[in-house]
């Protein structure tokens, strides 16, 4: 049964979606079967994986608010093992529709659920916000990703995003885990940037991972062609530090390592 896990920061540009795109690609690259929800309606993960939402017939909505079989969503990406659960624009407007719907910070769970034996990994790209989709995506996991910009206001809004995972572990998920920080953006020749890595490593320490994902221009330019820094530009730092996290994530599980709590 697949381990899901959300990628979460309200704050936007800190390199979530990238990371959601990347590792998935990557942990389906390890071997392992890997479906990435794309629960943003901005829908970059599925734009930034080649698909068009503009033109898709069916979405991650139709599965959460109209009661589609998410096998009937979800579509094939470049790399075997990887599917892909896309968003579309109609997501947007799920927050107003789900109002007055019973238990509706279980929606998505309720749809991963169908589909949950199919894979080894399900990784949620969440909007950057904490919306009524983040809930639903923290609903829906087992464990938190926090991506980390290496910049100045890097833990602005992280206790925030701590405290609202431990509200939904008190009422919704009783069994929701935080993974841990990936720190992104981070650019050595900044001495800011590296001081920022070493606040993180200080306040959380055995909670940040090895892996740092370096500020690269190849990897903002992979979502531009829609592809994954694996398909893009393999050999680059970019794919060679979500190689890595992927691999770390992966020895992580094989070890149980004792995961962050709040």
């Amino acid at each position: 049964m697949a381990k899901i896990i959300s990628l979460v920061n309200q704050k936007g540009g800190v390199g979530k979606t990238t990371t959601a795109i990347n590792l998935a690609t990557y942990l389906a690259e390890a071997g392992k079967f890997v479906l990435l929800v794309d629960l943003d309606p901005q829908g970059n993960a599925s734009s930034g994986l080649g698909v068009d939402i503009r033109n898709l017939e069916r979405s991650l909505y139709h599965a959460m608010i109209s009661g589609e079989h998410p096998k009937s969503v979800i579509v094939k990406t470049q790399v075997p093992g990887h599917d892909l659960l896309p968003s579309s624009q109609d997501l947007a407007g799920a927050n107003i529709d789900l109002v007055h719907v019973d238990n509706r910070e279980f929606k998505l769970y309720d749809v991963l659920r169908q589909i949950r034996t199919d894979y080894d990994y399900i990784i949620i790209d969440s909007p950057p916000s904490l919306g009524l989709l983040t809930i639903n995506g923290l609903v829906a996991s087992d464990e938190v990703l926090i991506p980390v910009q290496t910049e100045y206001f890097a833990l602005e809004g992280l206790s925030q995003l701590l405290n609202t995972i431990n509200l939904v572990r008190e009422n919704l998920q009783p069994d929701l885990k935080v993974m841990g920080a990936v720190l992104t953006m981070f650019d050595r020749r900044n001495r800011l940037a590296r001081q920022v890595v070493r606040e993180m490593r200080d306040h959380f320490p055995g909670h940040v991972f090895d892996s740092v994902i370096p500020r690269s221009v190849r990897l903002a330019e992979a979502p531009s062609f829609g592809k994954s820094i694996l398909d893009f530009d393999a050999f680059s730092k970019g794919a060679r530090s979500y190689k890595s996290l992927a691999r770390e994530i992966i020895e992580r599980d094989k070890g149980d390592k004792k995961m962050f709590t709040v």
